[in-house]
């Protein structure tokens, strides 16, 4: 850190200040690196906090995601995969059908199903509790990462049971984490500007404080880079910093640069890079309490993942193998990654690759 202790900023001189003692900084800190063009000052102290965490491990998993339906009530204005009860595209699998599509491209090393879809009101709970049972009986040593806090929402709904209720029938069923979807942007302003008529701000962190509650470790997201503001990205952060001190729950933030809806969209329609890398950094600032902060590089491309490493980031997710819900709305990257693709791509940024399972238990650390 000595390259930036003698920063001529007084501002941003106190919020390294801040950093290098381990003190948590504010919304407004958190503003003001926003505002700032000091990238590298951003960078090196995302990634102090990130080595003092994690040192130079870099944790992947090779898991699969699956979608049972895009049949979906929700109207949300980012979205290109949800489909309307009989238009063309649209998709709902039996549990039988799903379990023959995992078994095609399933093999030994998977370890995560990794399992989203719509808030489909044409079929009962039942079916989504039947979907994760067939898949958990098929496949009993693979993780059931499945639904989002907004679709537990939706679930509570639809079959009349509480949210916890909801969620002991779900870890019956086999599902052993919520995945971090459904947050978007934790702002009702932006919820009803984006028309997000799904679970509120506060339904979102009810699920997630109910899950941590009954046992469940799961995930936070943050889909940014549309009409929310810089202070309501910060707001979010913090919503999920405050959880997090309540029940230490969150196993992982995963910052989500919004896609445009066409895949030919000009530069003009995506984030920047600029924006992204400085996201990383600031998400890794903010949430001191996370255990780790992930690239997607589904939605950030490989090689700016590759660079996150050295900005705050210490996981990469996952193999993925055909991910469909931000190609369907304009991704340009690879559907999926092998595992000799992930390992390259951290070692290729002078760190250790980590195969690791859902829970962050270390399975093989490739030196």
């Amino acid at each position: 850190m000595n390259l930036i202790a003698d920063h001529p900023d007084t501002r941003m001189k106190s919020i390294i200040e801040k950093v290098q003692h381990g003190e948590r900084i504010s919304l407004k800190d958190g503003l003001y690196l926003y505002q700032s063009d000091d990238i590298l000052t951003i960078g090196q102290l995302a990634n102090h906090v990130n080595l003092k965490k994690n040192g130079k491990k870099v944790y992947f998993i090779e898991n699969m995601t699956l979608y049972f339906t895009n049949v979906c009530e929700a109207t949300c204005a980012f979205c290109g995969y949800k489909r309307n009860p009989g238009e063309e595209g649209a998709f709902t699998y039996s549990p039988d059908e799903v379990i023959e599509f995992a078994e095609k491209h399933y093999h030994p090393g998977v370890r995560e199903f990794h399992i989203t879809g719509g808030h489909n009101h044409t079929v009962p709970f039942q079916y989504y509790l039947d979907s994760i049972k067939g898949l958990k009986n098929h496949f009993p040593n693979v993780t059931m990462k499945a639904y989002t806090a907004a679709e537990v929402e939706f679930f509570s709904r639809i079959s009349g049971l509480s949210i916890k209720e909801v969620l002991i029938a779900l870890k019956e069923a086999g599902v052993e984490t919520l995945t971090g979807g459904g947050a978007e942007i934790l702002s009702e302003r932006y919820r009803k500007k984006m028309s997000v008529n799904k679970a509120t701000t506060e339904q979102w962190l009810d699920v997630h404080r109910a899950a941590h509650q009954v046992g469940m470790k799961t995930h936070a997201t943050m889909l940014y880079g549309s009409i929310e503001t810089l202070e309501e990205r910060l707001q979010h952060m913090v919503y999920l910093r405050e959880l997090q001190d309540q029940t230490n729950g969150f196993m992982v933030f995963i910052p989500l640069a919004v896609q445009p809806k066409n895949v030919n969209a000009s530069i003009k329609r995506r984030t920047s890079a600029f924006e992204d890398i400085k996201t990383m950094a600031i998400s890794r600032l903010m949430l001191d309490n996370f255990p780790h902060i992930k690239a997607y590089f589904i939605n950030i491309g490989t090689q700016l993942t590759q660079m996150s490493l050295t900005f705050g980031a210490s996981d990469v997710h996952g193999t993925l193998i055909k991910e469909r819900i931000s190609h369907a709305a304009g991704a340009l990257s690879q559907e999926g990654l092998t595992r000799e693709e992930l390992i390259w791509l951290i070692k290729g940024a002078d760190r250790i690759p980590v195969e690791r399972d859902t829970f962050y238990n270390e399975i093989k650390v490739y030196e």
